[in-house]
């Protein structure tokens, strides 16, 4: 399923940018969809579904890994400490 995923993105690349633009093309996004179905194979304790593959586009996984930091009066508060939880001692 892995493999799929990254072929049908591989394939929207190729559909949507056929001759590149400003630093992107098919061919890095295809290797950057490998990157990442290797990487998530990775997470999930699965061997490599593709040859090893580099990432082309390094500031794409620092944006993408960053921790989002939440602004408190944006977001709705759902993590509540219930009273069972308390120590009382």
């Amino acid at each position: 399923m892995i493999s799929d995923a990254a072929e049908l993105e591989a394939a929207y690349g190729r559909d949507t940018m056929p001759r590149g633009f400003l630093g992107l093309n098919a061919a890095l996004c295809e290797q950057y969809m490998h990157f990442i179905a290797n990487r998530r194979c990775a997470q999930l304790g699965l061997t490599r579904v593709f040859d090893e593959a580099e990432n082309p586009f390094p500031w794409m996984s620092e944006a993408m890994d960053l921790k989002k930091e939440k602004n408190f009066f944006e977001t709705r508060v759902i993590e509540y400490q219930n009273g069972g939880a308390l120590s009382w001692e």
